[in-house]
Order: structure tokens, then sequence, then C-alpha cells
């Protein structure tokens, strides 16, 4: 087993949120190790959290989990790979380091580590780290959403690539723009009172909502294709281009907006 800080749960071998948790969070701290004591930057310090996290969740899921299939973002998938993935009936979707940018411009704190279980048609456990903030959110013990501390709705949006329907939703809902890295870091914004959604429909993979999806269905969020749309996992192309996070009160307006205007 690889060594790391946080001690195995006894009850991971039957509880999957806690395993899920674990998971996130030893591969949040490996990738702390890596940015404080490797010495690298920019590209090679992406590469290297990359690779780190990747490696010991491949390991750590094949140890704990062993007749389970696995979809990691850093995983060159087979075809064999592929149709053993579509026939299991439990699929760890895995993002190693989501916000490689972020956790290449240190001390940033918006970038994250996902961890997800599909079984027999939908997500049943996940979890969200955010190292930097030593916190793991979990489909275990879930978030409680408090009200909206801000008198505009806030709409999380990509530091480098909004997408200009979301400027015109925000004019539409009288609401701001709140930039911040990592899928899902801007998921968990909405649980955690930092916004009131996220809307994109930029291009994302599985790996990349998953966990989040995950722990913000389990906080009582609003989830869905822009276009209202049921989010489905484990597909066999696992590009799943947008999304909507929200409170659930702003979702009929937000989906009714991307019907009406679309997404270009």
């Amino acid at each position: 087993m690889s060594d790391f800080t946080a001690p195995l749960p006894a009850d991971a071998a039957t509880d999957d949120h806690v395993l899920a948790t674990w998971l996130a969070t030893v591969a949040g701290e490996r990738l702390l190790e890596v940015r404080s004591t490797s010495g690298l930057e920019g590209k090679e310090l992406k590469d290297a959290g990359d690779q780190a996290a990747h490696e010991l969740l491949m390991e750590l899921v094949a140890e704990h989990r062993p007749d389970d299939a696995v979809l990691s973002e850093e995983a060159l998938e087979t075809a064999e790979d592929k149709t053993a993935r579509l026939r299991a009936s439990r699929v760890w979707i895995i993002d190693p380091l989501d916000g490689t940018r972020e956790f290449s411009e240190v001390p940033r704190e918006d970038w994250a580590v996902h961890v997800a279980l599909w079984q027999d048609g939908d997500l049943v456990a996940g979890a969200v780290a955010q190292p930097a903030l030593g916190e793991t959110f979990n489909t275990g013990t879930p978030l409680v959403v408090p009200p909206s501390t801000s008198e505009r709705i806030r709409i999380a949006v990509s530091r480098s690539r909004p997408p200009a329907f979301v400027e015109a939703l925000a004019k539409e809902l009288d609401a701001e723009l709140v930039p911040m890295g990592s899928a899902g870091v801007k998921v968990l914004s909405v649980a955690r009172d930092i916004s009131d959604a996220y809307v994109h429909a930029g291009g994302q993979y599985e790996w990349d909502s998953a966990a989040p999806v995950a722990v913000a269905r389990a906080a009582g969020l609003f989830t869905s294709r822009v276009d209202g749309s049921e989010l489905k996992y484990n597909q066999e192309d696992v590009y799943l281009p947008d999304l909507i996070v929200c409170r659930p009160e702003l979702a009929e307006r937000i989906v009714a907006f991307v019907k009406a205007h679309g997404t270009d």
C-alpha cells in the first residue's frame, strides 16, 4: 500500500461513501505534497500532479474494490477496457486533478479531486476534495445549503473562457458572474453559498462533473443538462458537454432561458 497520511476508515470496506471520501482526501494530500516539495513549476507541475494522483487512486481502487471498473481522465481507455466498463454494474469515475492550471498557480485554492461511483445506471456515491482548503465534500455527510446571503443571483463561470450565453443569462436574471477555476469547485460553490448557479456548455467529460453532481444532488441542488434533460454517466461516449447545477428555485428560469436562446 502507498504511504499517505489519512488512515483507511474501518467502515470503508463496506461503505462506498466513506471510501470515496477517503480516496479523494488521500489523493489531495498527495497533490499537496507534489505541489510543495517537487520544486516543479508550470506544465511540469501540472503533469506531475496529474500522474501522482492518478497512480495513487488507481492503486487504491484496485486494492479496495478489485471487482469494480474505473473510468479516469488520466487513463488511456482501450476498446477492451470500454467493453468491460459498459458491462460492469459498478464504475468509479475519477478526475485525479480537476483544475490543473489553478493547481500550478500556488497558492490558489480552486482545484479539486473528483471520485464518484456509478452503479446500475446512476451515481450512488461521490466526493470532491479541495485539498488547499483541507475539505472533502461528500455524499455520506451531505452539505446543508444555507439560504443565499447575496441580494443578487451569482453565477459561477470559468476564469478564462466564460461563454457568451451565460453573460446573456446573467443579464436576464440580473445576476453577477463569479469567476473561478475547476468544474468541481464551481459546482460546490453553489452548495457553499459562494454562488447560486453554475451553467456550462463549453465542453466537458463525465469525470469533470460526476463527483460534483453526486455531492450537489445529495445536498438537494438541481442538476441537469442545459436543456433540462437527465445527466447520464458511464456511457459509451464519455463526452458530456454541458450541465446546470443551481438552487432549485432558479432551475425553471435557467432552463427556460437556454431553451429559448440556446448556447451559441
